[in-house]
C-alpha cells in the first residue's frame, strides 16, 4: 500500500508538459518569418516609445508657434504640427500610452479570466454554472457603449483605462480557459494530486496553470493588439485619453481635423504606428501560438 501511494505521490508532483522543450519552442518561433520580424518591429517600436527622452530629437511638447505646421524636413523627420510641435517626438512619446495601456490590459485581462475559467472548470457543478452564466452577461453587453459611459463618469486617466479595459476583456480567455480545465481535471496526475490530498488552490496553481502556460502566453500577446485598436478608438471618440496626455488614438482625432488642408498627412502617421504596432503583436502570436502548439490541438 505505501508503495502504491509513493507512486501516486510521484504522479502528482509531476504533471506532463504541454509543450515542448524551451529551446525547440525557441527555434520553432525563430523559424516563423513573420514573427522573427513581428519581434524585431515590436522591439523597436518598445525602445523608441520608452527612451522617447533620449532618442526623440525634441523635448515633449515643446512649441515653435513661429514656425508653424511644417512638411517633413531634415530638422523635423515627420514634420511639425499648428504649434509648431515636432511630431516624431510626440509620437513617440504617445506611444508609451498606447503601448502600455494595450500590455497591461491584456496582462490584468488574462490574469483575471483565468482565475475565473480555471476555478469555473475545476469546480464544476452549480458554481461552474453561475459563473459562466455572469461571464456570458459581460459578452452580451455591448463593449464600446459600456466603456464610454464607465470612462466619462470615473474619468479617462490611463490607469482607469485600463482597469475599465481589464474588466470588459476577460471573458473570451475565461471560457478558452474553463474548456482547457475541464478537459484536464479529469487527468491522470490530477487525480494522483487529488488522491494523495492536494488541495483545490495547489492543484489549479501547481498542476494545471503550467500546463496553459502557452495559452496565457499567447492570449496575452493577442489581447494587447486588441486593447490598442480599443484604447484608440475610445481617444478619436474623445473618450479614451484626453490632453495633455497623448496617445496614438487622440493624436489620430486632432489630426482628423486637418482633412482637406495641406497637413492631412499628419492624420497617417499615428494610423501607421497603430497598424505597424497591432501587426507586430499578432505577428508575435501567430508565432508563438504555432510553437507551443504545433499540432493546433489547445491553442
Amino acid at each position: 500500500m505505501s508503495a502504491d501511494m509513493g507512486t501516486v505521490a510521484q504522479m502528482a508532483e509531476v504533471a506532463p508538459a504541454q509543450v515542448s522543450g524551451t529551446r525547440e519552442v525557441l527555434r520553432r518561433f525563430v523559424r516563423h518569418r513573420l514573427a522573427a520580424i513581428g519581434t524585431v518591429v515590436l522591439l523597436l517600436l518598445v525602445v523608441a516609445c520608452f527612451g522617447a527622452s533620449w532618442i526623440a530629437p525634441y523635448e515633449k511638447g515643446a512649441q515653435d508657434l513661429l514656425i508653424g505646421p511644417t512638411g517633413p524636413s531634415a530638422q523635423h523627420p515627420l514634420g511639425t504640427d499648428e504649434l509648431g510641435r515636432d511630431y516624431l517626438t510626440e509620437l513617440l512619446f504617445a506611444g508609451r500610452i498606447s503601448l502600455a495601456i494595450g500590455f497591461f490590459v491584456a496582462v490584468f485581462a488574462t490574469v483575471l479570466g483565468t482565475a475565473v475559467g480555471a476555478i469555473a472548470g475545476y469546480r464544476g457543478g452549480a458554481l461552474g454554472e453561475l459563473i459562466m452564466r455572469v461571464t456570458d452577461l459581460f459578452l452580451i453587453v455591448p463593449g464600446v457603449a459600456i466603456l464610454a459611459l464607465a470612462l466619462e463618469g470615473l474619468g479617462s486617466s490611463p490607469t482607469t483605462i485600463v482597469l475599465v479595459l481589464a474588466g470588459i476583456s476577460w471573458t473570451y480567455i475565461a471560457r478558452v480557459v474553463r474548456s482547457q480545465v475541464l478537459s484536464l481535471r479529469e487527468k491522470e496526475f490530477v487525480e494522483a494530486a487529488r488522491v494523495v490530498g492536494a488541495s483545490t488552490t495547489r492543484i489549479l496553481v501547481r498542476h494545471l496553470l503550467p500546463n496553459l502556460a502557452g495559452l496565457i502566453v499567447v492570449n496575452i500577446s493577442l489581447a494587447t493588439a486588441t486593447a490598442i485598436i480599443v484604447e484608440s478608438t475610445l481617444s478619436f471618440l474623445g473618450f479614451g485619453v484626453q490632453p495633455p496626455r497623448t496617445s496614438w488614438g487622440n493624436m489620430l482625432s486632432q489630426a482628423a481635423g486637418l482633412v482637406g488642408t495641406e497637413q492631412v498627412y499628419l492624420l497617417y502617421f499615428p494610423g501607421l504606428f497603430i497598424l505597424v504596432t497591432v501587426l507586430a503583436v499578432n505577428f508575435v502570436g501567430d508565432g508563438l501560438r504555432d510553437a507551443l502548439d504545433p499540432q493546433g490541438k489547445q491553442l
